[in-house]
């Protein structure tokens, strides 16, 4: 099961959060501090999946952006780590070349992808164009 899944620029600082089990707002704090000391300085050689207290960390860099997700035992990482994957490529399909700048100023519509594709923690969605149909129907709307 996903835990979380946290979008960090290159200076650790949060552009996404999304949580799936509940944590303490103190308690999120404190989580992706100890997730941006983890991922973000590791060497570019260095496996994606990390062991991080009672679950794992998958993350992968993308240019100025890093996507982490926390994951149960469980979870099997490969997946996870193509969805990571896969989402990117939706997000570069709506925005065309998602930037951080994209991100920061279309939050909404980034969670709505997010949400297409994970619930309550489980992979419902990974194709791209059922994912968008939603923000397509909405962005005819906002046209007419």
């Amino acid at each position: 099961m996903i835990k979380f899944v946290l979008m960090l620029n290159r200076q650790g600082q949060t552009r996404l959060s999304r949580y799936y089990q509940p944590v303490e707002v103190r308690r999120r704090a404190a989580l992706e501090a100890d997730v941006v000391r983890s991922c973000l300085y590791r060497d570019k050689d260095q496996c994606s999946f990390v062991e991080y207290q009672d679950f794992k960390l998958v993350y992968r860099h993308y240019a100025s952006l890093y996507i982490v997700v926390g994951i149960t035992e469980s979870e099997n990482e490969l997946s996870v780590y193509e969805l990571v994957h896969n989402f990117v490529e939706v997000l570069d399909r709506y925005f065309s070349r998602v930037s951080e700048l994209d991100i920061m100023f279309n939050m909404d519509k980034v969670h709505i992808i997010l949400d297409e594709m994970i619930q309550n923690g489980h992979v419902v969605e990974t194709n791209r164009t059922r994912v968008l149909a939603p923000l397509a129907t909405l962005d005819t709307l906002a046209r007419s």
